[in-house]
């Protein structure tokens, strides 16, 4: 179905000034606003009008729409969007806040605030978990007057300015009628409640620092950039609300000879020639201890060995990553007269001369690294 003329829709014609759009769409905006009309095709009409003042508002897309019609401003951007607010929003916008205004004191149960802590952990202990004690400061309620910011045997009082309701209605003549602006009141700040005489504690602010201290369950398997979640030992909340929460954000010192990918640990051991050329058995790290490795005759440099289930915990599953060994052949630097007379004879021996690999050492290490 075709769209209905944007002039039409506002009741206005083609030559209208900006003022008179403007003003046309005030008197519409206010008649068809679903908070105003409760008529099943209100809503529908409202966005039909807030559609065409958007266009016809931009000069650039009016412009556009009086040369060429819908299709020219067809992806030329939507119009304001005013469905979601009230109409005392809407005249809000365009009277600069003289018109009728919601908000205004918010007594209601408020969440107390988060709290942050950065806790750095060991590299063994983010594999196999651990228990830490953390020490920190939070906003609790005071102890002496419990919370209510007046000097104990004194009470707080209701504020003469708001009656107690923490707002300050103001009503304005306007030609649209009455419309109510409504402030928070200056004097309680929107408590509703007066205090004469302040705790001499927290002088009247209710809250007071204090040092909490926690012991922290790391589970196994976290790493740098995880964040555990204590609920309820944020800040206290508002007005019978929820306490807020701690959040510890973890970070992992490296180690001396482990790296982690994702729930893999990658070591990198680094064994003779005769080892590599004859086969050995080595002695591999792990958070768990030593583990056995055997290397086969004619070993490589760069291969690298997969010991399944000795890698990193999987979070919020179960299994372990694997520990993944990349083998280096280490040259000796230091010879004696023996030890060169017997390489010496063996390279007679081989004949041969180095040549390029179709598949070298480089291609395996991204495979096993990636982009890094």
């Amino acid at each position: 179905m075709s769209k209905r003329d944007y002039y039409d829709i506002l009741g206005v014609q083609r030559g209208a000034s900006a003022d008179d759009i403007k003003g046309a769409f005030r008197k519409l905006a206010r008649q068809y606003h679903p908070d105003v009309n409760k008529d099943s095709s209100a809503e529908e009409r409202f966005k039909e009008i807030n559609e065409a003042y958007g266009v016809l508002s931009d000069e650039q897309k009016r412009a556009a729409y009086d040369r060429f019609g819908h299709a020219g401003v067809s992806g030329m951007g939507g119009a304001p969007d005013f469905s979601g607010f009230g109409v005392e929003d809407i005249f809000e916008s365009f009277f600069g806040g003289l018109g009728m205004r919601s908000g205004g004191a918010r007594r209601g149960p408020r969440r107390g605030e988060h709290i942050k802590y950065p806790l750095t952990i060991s590299f063994e202990e983010a594999i196999l978990g651990a228990q830490k004690e953390i020490e920190f400061t939070r906003h609790e309620a005071c102890p002496t007057c419990r919370g209510s910011g007046a000097e104990p045997g004194t009470s707080p009082v209701r504020c003469s300015t708001c009656k107690g309701s923490g707002e300050v209605r103001q009503v304005r003549q306007t030609f649209l009628g009455s419309m109510v602006n409504v402030t928070t009141c200056p004097t309680c700040r929107g408590t509703g409640e007066v205090i004469n005489t302040p705790c001499h504690t927290c002088k009247g602010r209710t809250l007071v620092q204090k040092m909490r201290k926690l012991v922290v369950n790391i589970p196994p398997g976290v790493d740098a950039g995880n964040q555990i979640q204590l609920t309820g030992e944020g800040g206290p909340g508002l007005n019978g609300g929820p306490s807020g929460n701690l959040y510890v954000a973890i970070d992992v010192a490296p180690h001396k000879f482990l790296r982690r990918r994702g729930d893999d640990i990658l070591v990198e051991m680094s064994i003779s020639f005769a080892q590599a050329a004859l086969g050995a058995d080595i002695q591999v790290p792990t958070v768990n201890g030593h583990e056995k490795l055997k290397i086969p005759p004619g070993t490589q440099s760069g291969t690298v060995f997969t010991v399944r289930g000795k890698g990193a915990p999987q979070l919020q599953r179960s299994g372990r990553g694997n520990l993944l060994v990349i083998v280096t052949i280490a040259t000796p630097t230091h010879l004696d007269s023996a030890q060169k007379k017997l390489l010496q004879d063996f390279a007679k021996s081989l004949n041969g001369e180095a040549a390029p690999q179709e598949h070298g050492l480089l291609e395996r290490l991204s495979g096993i690294f990636g982009e890094q």
